[in-house]
């Protein structure tokens, strides 16, 4: 009887652990819903917390072939049609250095290229320690911010946006 009884209760502790992982809030996520300079809607950017930064998961159509420059802006605000209502790129500091290959570099919203297909269809993932959702650890926050992506690659260098051109597409991050 005794044996029965332990075998009972392990069997309880286990269903009692795995109920606990099972209740795990979900990361904190925000969407953007991308549109080019005509208003229509080209994809969407998902930004979901981690414990040290956010991943953006980013789908997106109708875009040039070839590599875009990708960033965070300081503004959410994507109203005009050549998107310089979203700012600049996201940043912590007052003097601005763009570039992920530059050793000065401290500009928040910097990201590396987005790659579209011959088809026009881009999906990628990347991730960055740089910001955060909602600011913690003192990162920049994203939420009410945008991303934008630019015409040309980003060559993580140039000042101030590393060469990447003109904005073709707009998201405010909700």
């Amino acid at each position: 009887m005794a044996i029965k009884l332990l075998i009972a209760a392990a069997a309880s502790g286990l269903l009692l652990a795995s109920t606990a992982q099972a209740q795990t809030p979900p990361a904190a996520t925000a969407t953007a819903n991308l549109v080019n300079a005509s208003g229509a809607t080209i994809g969407q950017a998902v930004v979901t917390e981690a414990p040290k930064g956010v991943l953006l998961r980013i789908e997106a159509k109708g875009l040039a072939p070839g590599w875009h420059g990708l960033h965070f802006h300081e503004v959410g605000d994507c109203s005009k049609s050549d998107f310089t209502s979203a700012g600049g790129h996201i940043h912590a500091d007052t003097t601005r250095v763009h570039g992920l290959l530059n050793a000065a570099n401290n500009e928040n919203g910097d990201l590396p290229n987005l790659h579209v297909g011959a088809d026009g269809l881009a999906a990628a993932e990347f991730y960055s320690d740089a910001v955060s959702l909602r600011g913690a650890s003192g990162r920049p926050a994203l939420a009410g911010k945008s991303i934008i992506i630019h015409a040309n690659p980003d060559d993580h260098l140039s000042q101030p946006i590393g060469g990447a051109g003109a904005r073709v597409a707009c998201g405010v991050i909700k």
